[in-house]
């Protein structure tokens, strides 16, 4: 609950007063306030208005300081946003959700993609500075610079919607920062869970909020589409005892249907009007699996067509893995490893633990036991999440002659 409302919080005092940095501070201490009183007072009838309340309270409290009102002096001049409005404790809170205006903020042109990542997932996911930093593999004080600088970078910046013109750029921007948000959340980068629902359910939550602004962007609907349809797979990821089931041993019935049916029907729907962009065809992609019954049943001919087209549209090591996997689904395992070759020299995947891990399935695809043997311990090295590990130990385990 905290979680959810403080990224509504924070975009509800920035828009009316300005000082980004100011306002996300005050958020911090309302929901600490909160941590620590609703276990012994009991949650309010209305959550947000509470925290809104004590956020604004916090910042009246620095605004009345000396050293406060000395910097609001000093930037007031130059910054119209801070004279919109003097923060007062009896302001209630409003009625509809700036998020999405919040997001477009983090994802300011001024900032670059990784502290666009960095400041959605703090304002926005509501992740510590810690939490944000194990997502990056960065110290947590390093992460907190990051954070601080673009922090001050946006202060001052308009908090509207982009306008028409400046919307191309912007969207495509935030789209990366939603689905990179997503991925973290489906794929932990660490840590002893394999998924983060709070980050998933966020980032279809306002990817949601954008198909609403965009409903007739193609890309957009691909991304929401993208997101609902590998959700959906959530349930059916791990085992009783935590451990990964890959898409291929995935009891199906555990998937979520109406998540399923609602995002083949949004690429069915954009496919007709629209061109192919990267995300569009990543959810048909999806829409293919989900549509198959069984794996066995899955029109591999239709994925490595996709595949195809994707690696022309929108090339990176990322789809060249995944591509090979289906190229070797209908052409053979020895097909698919042959793509991998040049992923060797390229250092955005020489030493990624997915590199590895797809050649180790190929290498025993393909009865070179040895050489997955090898491969699936040099991934399982190289992945900072527990449950990949596990898995690819135990992949390693059954080919060990020695066990």
């Amino acid at each position: 609950m905290l979680r959810a409302a403080g990224p509504q919080v924070l975009a509800a005092l920035v828009r009316r007063h300005g000082q980004f940095d100011a306002c996300e501070d005050a958020v911090q201490e309302a929901l600490l306030a909160a941590a620590t009183q609703w276990p012994v007072e009991g949650v309010p009838a209305d959550p947000r208005a509470w925290l809104t309340t004590v956020a604004r309270r916090r910042l009246t409290d620095a605004w009345r300081s000396d050293s406060a009102r000395r910097v609001r002096e000093a930037t007031a001049a130059r910054d119209p946003a801070v004279r919109r409005a003097a923060p007062g404790a009896d302001e209630e809170p409003p009625s509809h959700d700036d998020t999405l205006t919040l997001l477009f903020l983090c994802c300011h042109p001024a900032l670059t993609s990784a502290s666009q990542v960095a400041l959605t997932l703090r304002a926005v996911g509501g992740l510590t500075t810690a939490e944000v930093a194990a997502t990056h593999l960065v110290p947590e004080a390093t992460m907190a610079q990051r954070i601080s600088r673009a922090k001050r970078t946006v202060r001052g910046e308009p908090f509207t919607l982009p306008s028409a013109a400046e919307r191309p750029a912007r969207v495509a921007a935030v789209r990366e920062v939603l689905y990179l948000v997503f991925t973290e959340g489906y794929t932990a980068s660490g840590g002893s869970d394999l998924v983060r629902v709070d980050l998933t359910t966020e980032a279809i939550r306002l990817t949601r909020l954008l198909h609403a602004l965009l409903p007739d962007d193609g890309e957009t609907t691909g991304l929401l589409a993208l997101m609902l349809l590998t959700d959906a797979h959530r349930a059916a990821r791990t085992g009783p005892d935590g451990m990964l089931v890959p898409l291929a041993e995935q009891d199906r019935g555990r998937w979520d249907r109406r998540q399923v049916d609602e995002g083949v029907a949004l690429v069915s729907a954009a496919l007709a009007v629209h061109p192919a962009g990267p995300y569009l065809l990543q959810a048909a992609i999806a829409a293919v699996h989900a549509e198959a019954p069984t794996a066995a049943d899955t029109d591999w001919p239709q994925v490595a067509a996709l595949y195809r087209l994707l690696d022309h549209v929108a090339p990176g090591p990322m789809v060249t893995l995944n591509r090979a996997v289906a190229v070797a689904m209908v052409s053979g395992p020895r097909a698919g490893l042959d793509l991998l070759r040049p992923l060797d020299d390229d250092p955005r995947t020489a030493g990624h633990h997915r590199l590895w891990a797809v050649r180790a399935h190929l290498l025993e695809q393909a009865g070179d036991l040895a050489g997955a043997l090898d491969a699936y311990h040099r991934a399982a090295r190289l992945t900072t999440s527990l449950p990949e590990r596990r898995y690819l130990d135990a992949r390693a385990a059954r080919l060990d002659p020695s066990r």
